[in-house]
């Protein structure tokens, strides 16, 4: 697969990295013997992707993705996810060549907690205007990539979503 397609189709990959996150997020759920609700937004203006409940807990997540070995250090992330129940940011990150997920990045608190705080760094557009200048965006906040906590498998990610204190 070429390089360029990761850039110029970005937002198909983005759409199939969705789909094969819910695939393995929802076959680990079935494993455990737990039904899942997946509500998806058609926009993410308010700040959450998807919906995901599980045994009487509601998670709002906002999805970001790089593959293995981008040079990607931080993500834009929606003030309004903080006001959204137990709201988590997850940073799936795959392999560009088979588009398996590798690993993942979390940020989040346990299951009702309110999402960390997403500090004052503002984001800003990332394209100029005619004179250069990239306005900010007020309702967006920046997180490094050391904010995020690796988190190695579906497994494991799972628990983070649906149980309280996981290791």
């Amino acid at each position: 697969m070429p390089d360029s397609l990761h850039n110029d189709a970005s937002s198909l990959r983005e759409q199939y990295l969705e789909y094969g996150f819910l695939g393995e997020l929802c076959r680990e759920m079935w494993r455990r013997g737990i039904e899942m609700d997946i509500l998806r937004s058609h926009t993410d203006r308010s700040g959450y992707d998807i919906v995901l409940e599980a045994k009487g807990i509601e998670r709002h997540v906002q999805l970001k993705s790089s593959f293995v070995g981008a040079k990607t250090a931080r993500q834009k992330v929606n003030i309004k996810l903080a006001d959204r129940p137990s709201g988590c940011v997850i940073w799936v990150q795959f392999d560009p060549a088979t588009f398996e997920l590798a690993n993942f990045l979390w940020f989040g608190g346990d299951p009702g907690d309110a999402l960390p705080g997403l500090g004052e760094k503002i984001g800003k557009h990332s394209k100029a205007d005619k004179d250069g200048h990239k306005a900010e965006r007020n309702s967006i906040r920046v997180l490094n990539k050391g904010q995020f906590k690796t988190i190695p498998t579906i497994a494991r990610l799972a628990d983070h979503l649906f149980e309280p204190n996981p290791t």
